[in-house]
């Protein structure tokens, strides 16, 4: 998990007896690889059998880097909320507003706008994506639809994914979301979502 955006799912969690580790990383200074690095060193401190990971929008990226570039043996289920997993069509936009790029910093680099490390079918991976449209598509034109206001639909997908399921909730929304905590404890423990 990453800093205080995921601060709400990590109390849920932890109110359900599940232990929990944040990691923070800088999406502007660092690049998804340089992050990934970071979160190697983060995942090497944790002493446990098995880990989990929940990740949200350019985090998902991140991770999956980080599993890229390292040999795992106690790697979980997995949740991505809201991962831009193709090239980010809002990033792409806001690139060509002024001072757009500076917004970006590099998380474009071998992130927002790819290339992007395969995913590994080995791993279980559930997506949730939202398509409550509030946000930056507000004010970015030609996001695709549906899109959370940042990241569209389909841009979650990807094809070695176990599962995915689309709320009615905005980007930031996803990681506020009750039922979004309780779709991604779900898919962790069952590897599915709950499907109506």
């Amino acid at each position: 998990m990453n800093g205080i955006d995921l601060s709400l799912m990590e109390h849920r969690f932890k109110q359900d007896g599940y232990h929990t580790s944040r990691f923070h990383y800088k999406s502007i200074s660092h690049s998804p690889i340089q992050n990934a690095t970071k979160l190697a060193e983060h995942i090497d401190s944790i002493t446990t059998d098995q880990i989990h990971y929940v990740c949200h929008s350019l985090g998902g990226l991140i991770l999956r880097h980080y599993l890229h570039m390292n040999s795992t043996n106690n790697t979980g289920r997995i949740v991505m909320l809201g991962t831009p997993n193709k090239t980010s069509s809002a990033a792409i936009n806001l690139a060509r507003f002024p001072g757009g790029s500076l917004l970006l910093g590099k998380s474009t680099e071998n992130g927002l706008f790819g290339p992007l490390p395969d995913w590994d079918k080995d791993h279980k991976l559930g997506i949730i994506a939202g398509d409550f449209r509030f946000g930056m598509g507000t004010i970015i034109p030609d996001i695709p639809k549906p899109n959370d206001g940042t990241v569209s639909v389909e841009e979650t997908c990807l094809t070695e994914m176990c599962d995915h399921i689309t709320l009615h909730v905005s980007h930031f929304g996803l990681v506020l979301s009750k039922t979004a905590y309780q779709q991604t404890r779900y898919f962790i423990e069952n590897a599915k979502f709950q499907h109506e």
